[in-house]
């Protein structure tokens, strides 16, 4: 099974029981069926958006400098520039 069949697998169950719910196919009672499963949905979407910011936050703060790729990309640089001086054309 790939990735998209996956996820696409799971989207449909989550949205398969969501809805179960919302229809009233199963039984809650009258409190969690009318103040809880509506704004389901909108809980779901902030909680995953307070993960991603907060994954991003800890990437962010634990980011590496990386001197070796810094010294690959400036020689990469200098070659392309004598390769465009050598076909003409004006380098800064």
């Amino acid at each position: 099974m790939t990735r998209a069949q996956q996820t696409i697998s799971i989207g449909l169950l989550v949205t398969s029981l969501y809805l179960a719910l919302f229809l009233q196919l199963v039984p809650l009672p009258e409190l969690v069926q009318t103040q809880i499963v509506p704004v389901l949905p909108f809980w779901a979407l902030v909680t995953f958006g307070a993960y991603l910011l907060s994954v991003l936050g800890y990437n962010v703060m634990t980011f590496n400098d990386v001197p070796d790729a810094y010294a690959e990309l400036m020689s990469e640089i200098d070659l392309a520039k004598t390769d465009l001086r050598r076909l003409g054309v004006e380098v800064d």
